[in-house]
């Protein structure tokens, strides 16, 4: 069984925490019944960027990164408090030890920066939120990565990024094609109507 860990935090973006949850979550079901995934944050009561309630399985204290094959993080929004959960050394201490023992790392949009701010992403190629003014893609840059403004999902050995909530449902198909195999994932695709 590969387990995948949802790190959450507060101001996280809820549609893109979703797409983790329904991708492992079909597989588990209708794939080859070979993922799991669990809900983790810094406190036991989060609030989405859009203000629902959601309740983490475990809290980061409690996790054990040798128990898990991968980590999966949704980006947030700054006004709803996101980097102040993202850039805490407890959020970034994790990524750090997933990337060490060469976990796959998925992160969508601005999730890239607290990857980044980690040290994990420096002189690696990644991407994050590319519209507006640029801001998070220089900082995604300030932070010592090498930014792929252009393409919507960048790879760098085993982080994924990328660049807008609209590439959510592309991500994490990535995460479930790394964990088991193409075939599979596509057969989780096919099933939820994206073939």
């Amino acid at each position: 069984m590969k387990k995948v860990l949802l790190l959450l935090a507060d101001g996280f973006e809820s549609v893109e925490a979703s797409v983790f949850t329904d991708v492992i979550g079909w597989n588990k079901l209708e794939g080859d019944g070979e993922t799991d995934l669990v809900t983790v944050g810094l406190r036991d009561k989060l609030r989405c960027t859009f203000n629902f309630i959601v309740t983490p399985e475990l809290l980061i204290n409690e996790i054990n990164v040798d128990d898990f094959d991968a980590l999966a993080i949704p980006g947030g929004f700054e006004n709803a408090g996101f980097y102040k959960d993202a850039y805490s050394e407890e959020f970034l201490d994790l990524i750090r030890e997933f990337d060490k023992k060469d976990k796959i790392i998925a992160a969508i949009c601005v999730a890239a920066l607290p990857v980044a701010k980690s040290g994990v992403l420096n002189n690696r190629n990644a991407t994050t939120y590319n519209l507006g003014n640029g801001l998070r893609q220089k900082q995604l840059s300030q932070f010592g990565a090498n930014v792929i403004g252009e393409k919507p999902i960048v790879i760098d050995k085993n982080i994924i990024t990328s660049y807008n909530p609209s590439t959510a449902f592309s991500v994490a198909f990535k995460l479930l094609e790394m964990l088991t195999s193409e075939e599979n994932c596509k057969k989780v695709k096919t099933l939820m109507g994206f073939n």
